[in-house]
């Protein structure tokens, strides 16, 4: 389910970037205070990428990332990293360490495989949501209803009906 779910939200990001030209992708948004499409774009899949890149050692490093300026100016190469992504979370859940810096210091935290991707998500969700208030005024792009909303709210919307 969480598989499917998170196939599910990066394939609504990958239709959503097929509809935008590169000027749209690139261009710095007021509403996401100066930064682009694009920048969000990439720092959801390089968080993705991390996990995956990082699960066979069993220690994430989020901060530790590329931050790859391919991902963030050109939507082509974006929706080729969704794609595999897509293909390659599929992973048996396992323990996990979780590696964070603080300012003067570095701890880790006891995690695991699913945790981390429920983790990955949400967050995706979160930036979908940044993103959908960027598009209110394009009127060439549309997006699925339940773009940007978490899983929760969409179930308490369809009780309240």
């Amino acid at each position: 389910m969480l598989v499917q779910s998170v196939r599910h939200t990066l394939g609504e990001i990958d239709t959503f970037l097929s509809q935008l030209t590169n000027e749209q992708y690139n261009f710095p948004c007021r509403e996401l205070s100066g930064a682009s499409i694009g920048q969000h774009t990439r720092h959801i899949i390089e968080l993705f990428q991390c996990l995956i890149n990082q699960y066979e050692c069993g220690r994430i490093n989020y901060e530790s990332r590329p931050r790859n300026t391919l991902i963030e100016t050109l939507p082509e190469y974006a929706r080729g990293c969704i794609h595999r992504i897509r293909e390659s979370i599929d992973k048996a859940d396992k323990r996990l360490t979780l590696l964070h810096h603080a300012p003067g210091r570095e701890f880790s935290i006891d995690t695991n495989y699913h945790r981390e991707l429920l983790y990955n998500l949400e967050h995706c969700i979160h930036h979908q949501a940044l993103i959908r208030v960027a598009i209110m005024d394009m009127h060439n792009v549309e997006v699925d209803e339940s773009f940007g909303v978490a899983p929760s709210t969409i179930e308490y919307r369809q009780c309240a009906q």
